[in-house]
């Protein structure tokens, strides 16, 4: 008999980064700091650093296809995050493999990585926007990301709000439109959704240690889901876990230096020094109630 309250789950389809910031590796690790189970998709081996990406790796589909099967089969997935795919006959294998689950599909468009690097060859865009995009609940493109998927020209919130209704149109139900390359003082956001538009606005850190702030961002809104939380705060506790784990992140490497995805853990041996902890619950599992509001959303319409 099937747990009528099992553990939420997170399905990760992505690439493995040898550095530990990025790719499955921060998706796995921002889950456990939410307190959701992930199991693993391997699309790429990749040899990187903080300095950029040495070498890549692709699995063959029919692979990264037998692996997506052996866990919906079996252990199955509430919410589905998907990262770098990395070339056309991945993006059309993972299209029809997750066409028909009973889950909540989230794709984080990677394209580039953030040293600059290209992780998607250059004929697998269409097949992302023809294939993909139809079968997804939420894209979560940055801006160039955005533009290569709309052909918009975007340099402000407004741009973002248009680039958002071409991907809805598209086949997304929503799509989250990250402005971290604007240039703004403030960070701003726009949640495009078949409900209406959100758009936030926070400070705006600067820091060199941001690699892997795309894939963290997806999956602490996969993880925030696959507890109950519904679509537009999971988007806001996301971006607090974000902004937190740029703040304290460990400040590794030479160049783009990973985050600090061991929130939960820190404060947890926090509440053990200063006495009896908490037990861990959904509802406890955002580890940035006490930032609530700081990243802010305002409904614009």
């Amino acid at each position: 008999m099937t747990d009528p309250n099992p553990t939420p789950r997170v399905l990760i389809i992505a690439g493995s980064d040898s550095g530990g910031g990025a790719g499955v590796q921060a998706d796995i690790k921002t889950c456990a700091a939410y307190g959701a189970y992930s199991a693993s998709v391997i699309t790429a081996v990749t040899a990187q650093n903080t300095l950029g990406v040495q070498a890549v790796h692709m699995l063959p589909a029919e692979m990264v296809t037998a692996q997506i099967k052996s866990v919906m089969d079996d252990i199955g997935a509430d919410v589905i995050k998907i990262g770098m795919l990395g070339n056309q006959d991945i993006i059309e294998a993972v299209a029809k493999a997750v066409d028909d689950v009973d889950a909540f599909v989230i794709l984080d468009p990677v394209m580039v990585a953030t040293s600059g690097d290209k992780l998607l060859d250059s004929g697998a865009a269409e097949a992302m926007k023809s294939l993909l995009l139809p079968v997804c609940d939420l894209v979560t493109p940055n801006i160039p990301e955005a533009e290569a998927l709309t052909g918009v020209k975007i340099d402000d919130t407004d741009d973002m709000t248009k680039a958002g209704n071409i991907l809805l149109d598209m086949g997304a139900y929503a799509a989250l439109m990250k402005g971290g390359h604007l240039d703004s003082k403030m960070m701003f956001d726009v949640l495009v959704s078949e409900d209406g538009n959100n758009l936030m606005s926070g400070p705006r850190l600067h820091s060199r240690h941001t690699h892997g702030t795309g894939c963290t961002l997806a999956s602490a809104i996969a993880a925030s889901m696959a507890l109950g939380t519904p679509l537009d705060e999971a988007v806001l506790s996301a971006r607090d876990f974000v902004y937190e784990a740029i703040r304290t992140a460990p400040k590794l490497g030479a160049g783009q230096g990973p985050l600090n995805h061991g929130l939960l853990m820190k404060n947890e041996q926090d509440n053990a020094k200063g006495g009896a902890k908490e037990p861990s619950t959904p509802e406890k599992a955002n580890p940035f109630a006490g930032l609530k509001g700081l990243l802010g959303g305002d409904q614009t319409n």
